[in-house]
């Protein structure tokens, strides 16, 4: 069941979620909340250690020496969102953050999707490729909860304007039935622009 804005708003104040900071009025839609971007994104640059002449790089993700940490600060560098903005060219793939952290106790039975804007997706601006769940859980070893990574890319035809705080993506809440043994625990636990 997708929560509507007014149970939302109930769940914040019962504790069962939290968000820092607290969301503007105009971030608010029936079943739907806005977040903003962070001024940090991190822009993928394999350039500076190429492999020799016929060696070519692989993302391994099976592999179990995969670190995506690692793999994300050797191969990424970041980007502070000038005043002015930063373009965003087509077929240019960055990872960024909202400005707002996240934090859903596992007890809360609630989850959330992190979905794109329609109003920026039909200019061709994707957001969290193709990973939207929010795990019962996420954000509880920070009372404040964490900032979540954003995958964005441009698929359109021309370069679009990123800028600080503007609104980017959007959680829809749902129920949980039942408690789940365990809350999230995977490697993305501790993201944040800091973390890499």
């Amino acid at each position: 069941m997708i929560l509507s804005d007014r149970e939302i708003r109930i769940a914040l104040k019962r504790g069962l979620l939290r968000i820092v900071p607290e969301p503007m009025a105009e971030a608010w839609s029936s079943t739907a909340l806005d977040l903003r971007l962070a001024p940090a994104l991190r822009r993928w640059n394999l350039a500076p250690d190429k492999p020799a002449i016929g060696v070519e790089y692989c993302f391994r993700p099976a592999h179990p020496e995969f670190n995506f940490s690692q793999i994300s600060q050797q191969f990424t560098e970041e980007i502070i969102i000038p005043s002015a903005g930063y373009n965003l060219e087509p077929n240019q793939f960055i990872l960024g953050w909202t400005l707002e952290s996240i934090r859903i106790p596992n007890e809360s039975r609630l989850a959330t999707r992190v979905e794109g804007k329609s109003s920026l997706a039909r200019l061709g601006l994707g957001i969290h490729v193709t990973a939207p769940t929010i795990h019962t859980g996420f954000g509880e070893a920070n009372p404040d909860g964490i900032s979540l990574q954003l995958e964005i890319w441009n698929v359109g035809p021309l370069p679009i304007e990123l800028q600080q705080e503007m609104r980017i993506c959007q959680l829809i809440f749902e129920e949980v039935h039942g408690t789940p043994d365990r809350g999230y625990q995977g490697q993305f636990q501790e993201q944040g622009p800091g973390a890499v």
